[in-house]
């Protein structure tokens, strides 16, 4: 096995890290928000697409490790369609429930995650 394989690793985790959904940045996005720091190796940014309250589009640029990455995959899937009510309460549990599981020393990256998509929510109501 190549060093640095992780065995624990679920096959929801590994499917949004090698296959991420929604990577990049929206062109004249709606709304953008960031959370973490580079500085301490994790960071998120998120662009968001509102149409009449509802996101229609999310796409994320995130530095981090694999369920970093895979957090903010899954966030983007569960924000899409949304309205800003509904983005603005997601919680960490429903980030960690759709990627079946995480150990809870990696919880920090799901609520990263949503803390992003309240940033980028909120720049949106600044803007509008």
């Amino acid at each position: 096995m190549p060093a640095g394989t992780d065995t624990q690793v679920n096959p929801t985790v590994r499917d949004h890290f090698l296959n991420p959904r929604n990577v990049g940045q929206i062109p004249g996005a709606s709304g953008i928000g960031e959370a973490g720091d580079f500085s301490l190796g994790a960071f998120m940014r998120f662009s968001i697409q509102v149409d009449d309250g509802v996101i229609r589009q999310v796409r994320f640029k995130t530095m981090g490790c694999s369920t970093a990455i895979a957090a903010s995959s899954v966030t983007t899937e569960l924000l899409t369609g949304k309205t800003l009510e509904e983005a603005e309460a997601l919680r960490p549990e429903e980030v960690v429930r759709a990627l079946d599981g995480l150990p809870p020393e990696k919880w920090c990256y799901p609520e990263m995650a949503c803390r992003a998509a309240r940033a980028a929510v909120e720049d949106f109501r600044r803007r509008h």
